[in-house]
């Protein structure tokens, strides 16, 4: 029997497109875009088109299992989900009772971004009085930069910018990462639409644009201010908007004096002349639109960049024009009362100690933290290959006395080191409710086939967790269909109508937002009600009141460490992976070619190194083997390494993260992944 069935994109990726699966004889047999769809339109990306080699493929966890190797070696022996369970609750208990629930650290994060098996956990580790994990690895820091402007993280609708008259793409490779934009931006184009690429390497989407800028990494709030200096000097700027909309134009243009053409242009690497063409291109219509990537955040400045670039649309008035304003984020339009899923109220008094995911080595190597970490909860999430600062953070993982349960669909470089394996679910087999960070379409997905072996969801799981250890509150005791009411029922107007009934037929439903969308066409929620050139909430954190540059902690301007390491390394996603979830895939390893290191000709030639020659990356943590890919898509001075390998598919059995550092960025807690001094050697 054949039939077509309709689903959502899980992953972390903001298009969170809707799909049309086929389903054969009870198996997944071919995976599309729904063309019903507003955004998705009927465009995926290639991985989820091959979902199904996914599903069923060799690695995939079909029963718990139970550790009979050392720790790494991924030795297991299978054992039923009522031993698997009994062990947990058995080991937790002692740990709890001998060093408190603290002891306990969940670690996760966006294996999948359905919002019930996202936040399947926290309830669970709020009533064992675990840790609480800061989840800021990603979005935290750009998410911190852009509401100290604009008070929240949303933007115009990017179905919006089809009728703008200028398009910049700063800093985010649409073409492999977000594909249903670039739908939008080539309906763009066709009407007249000039676009804007800017990127510190050449990728796909820069090859595709009407005009491409290599900045420097790192450089990119120096180019906004630059671009500020210009709008201002050259009168580029809507003063009714700035006038009714915005709090502190004065201080602001008298704080970008100081970032003229010619200095920024020694900052970025751009000339002068590029700086004023793309000033006055920007400035010389409103029905422009910014797409903003996150990647620009995770270095040293990366909230301060975000910052300044959400500033430039209410100089010139973007912000309120229908075609016009600037998108990092769609992810607070969504007014979904979440509080229902987390469950805060369960937490113990006094709260329980935050440990910041990003310096999951630190929490798990350092003598002296009190309680230790001595039980570690992995879900949604593949710490050993995505975590900075890998030598450490593989050091931690590998203590004896530290119990580690992994819940997973595949095996995974994490999984080597579990106690405990339990199978889960794909979002093919498994209810949720999706909300995206590209769009405003509310989704529901529900199972097109049942579970493979013995996987069980994320809340499944937790449910059974939470009897094996007595816990008793009724919310263990919900199932999906109630989560989802809940979240919906008890949101604010956005999501007014939208109900689980509704969405079971539908499928995907827009939030109560209007067209267009213009969230700050007269304002902002912020303190003020303004967008805040001036944030006296940042001043009151320790930060500039205004917005500002300052060069890399581990950047070309650190002298010292330059001379040991003078390239500048940044870590972006690749085409075929999304952070490290696909890497399992066979298929798609082949199509992605090997782990590489980009390499300009320059750089190349003072290192004896010829293209295809493996290569040793080497930053002051630690280093990783890659095949030198040679180009011209890469600058002097900066090297690329695309996509995370997991370790037990690289040569070396080290991948990119054990160059990257665990250092937090500006503000928000969130990492300087892309921050990194390296070298580059033959081996």
């Amino acid at each position: 029997m054949r039939e077509t069935r309709r689903s959502v994109c899980p992953h972390d990726c903001p298009s969170q497109c809707a799909l049309s699966v086929t389903v054969e004889d009870g198996r997944v047999a071919d995976v599309a875009g729904d063309p019903t769809h507003p955004f998705t339109q009927g465009v995926i990306c290639g991985k989820v088109h091959d979902y199904a080699e996914r599903l069923y493929a060799p690695t995939r966890v079909p029963t718990p299992l139970r550790r009979v190797g050392a720790k790494g070696e991924g030795r297991f022996e299978p054992v039923s989900w009522e031993a698997a369970l009994e062990e947990i609750a058995h080991r937790w208990r002692r740990i709890i009772g001998e060093w408190g629930g603290e002891a306990i650290l969940p670690y996760s994060y966006g294996g999948t971004l359905g919002l019930l098996q996202y936040w399947a956990g926290h309830p669970l580790f709020h009533a064992l009085g675990a840790s609480q994990l800061d989840r800021s690895i990603c979005i935290a820091t750009a998410y911190a930069g852009w509401a100290a402007t604009l008070g929240t993280v949303a933007g115009n609708d990017a179905e919006q910018l089809v009728d703008s008259e200028l398009v910049v793409l700063w800093g985010i490779n649409a073409s492999h990462t977000h594909i249903n934009l670039m739908t939008l931006v080539k309906r763009a184009r066709k009407r007249g639409a000039f676009v804007v690429c800017i990127d510190p390497y050449r990728t796909a989407t820069a090859r595709s644009a009407d005009l491409y800028l290599q900045p420097r990494p790192g450089t990119d709030g120096a180019l906004a201010l630059g671009m500020m200096h210009v709008l201002i000097a050259e009168g580029l700027i809507d003063r009714d908007y700035i006038g009714r909309a915005t709090l502190g134009f004065a201080p602001l243009a008298e704080s970008v004096r100081a970032y003229d053409p010619a200095r920024v242009s020694g900052i970025t690497g751009l000339s002068a002349e590029e700086i004023v063409s793309l000033a006055r291109r920007y400035g010389a219509t409103q029905a422009s639109f910014l797409r903003v990537g996150i990647g620009l955040s995770r270095h040293d400045n990366g909230g301060a960049t975000c910052r300044a670039i959400a500033c430039l649309p209410a100089l010139t008035g973007a912000y309120a024009h229908p075609a016009g304003g600037a998108l990092l984020s769609s992810s607070r339009s969504f007014g979904l009362d979440l509080g229902a899923l987390e469950r805060r109220d369960l937490m113990p008094a006094p709260t329980p100690r935050t440990i910041n995911m990003v310096r999951l080595g630190r929490a798990l190597t350092d003598a002296d933290m009190r309680p230790p970490v001595k039980a570690l909860y992995v879900y949604n999430s593949n710490p050993a290959s995505i975590a900075p600062n890998q030598e450490l953070v593989l050091r931690g993982l590998a203590r004896e006395d530290l119990f580690v349960v992994v819940h997973e669909q595949h095996l995974t470089d994490t999984t080597d080191f579990a106690d405990i394996v339990l199978p889960a679910t794909t979002s093919m087999e498994h209810v949720d409710l999706y909300k995206s960070f590209g769009h405003l379409y509310v989704q529901l997905a529900e199972p097109v086939v049942e579970p493979v072996g013995e996987a069980r969801s994320n809340w499944h799981t937790v449910r059974l967790l939470a009897r094996a250890l007595g816990l008793s509150d009724p919310h263990f005791a919900k199932d999906e269909p109630t989560l989802i009411r809940e979240v919906l029922a008890s949101g604010d107007p956005t999501v007014e109508g939208i109900t689980y009934e509704r969405l079971r037929e539908e499928r995907a439903v827009r939030l109560n937002v209007g067209r267009p969308y213009l969230p700050f066409a007269n304002g902002a929620p912020t303190p003020s009600g303004k967008v805040e050139f001036v944030s006296e909430s940042m001043a009151g954190l320790g930060h500039p009141a205004l917005p500002t540059y300052v060069p890399l902690v581990e950047g070309p301007d650190n002298a010292e460490l330059a001379r040991r390491f003078p390239l500048q390394c940044i870590v972006p996603p690749n085409r075929f992976f999304l952070n490290s979830s696909f890497s399992q895939s066979d298929l798609l390893r082949r199509r992605q070619k090997g782990p590489s290191v980009f390499l300009s000709p320059v750089d190349a030639r003072a290192r004896g190194i010829e293209d295809g020659e493996t290569v040793y990356v080497g930053s002051a943590r630690g280093g990783a083997r890659f095949a030198a890919l040679i180009t011209e898509d890469t600058r002097p001075g900066v090297a690329v390494i695309e996509g995370i390998w997991w370790s037990k598919h690289q040569a070396g059995g080290r991948g990119v993260n054990a160059i990257t550092d665990d250092r937090l960025a500006d503000i928000g807690g969130g990492p300087a992944l892309h921050s990194n001094l390296v070298e580059v050697r033959k081996l």
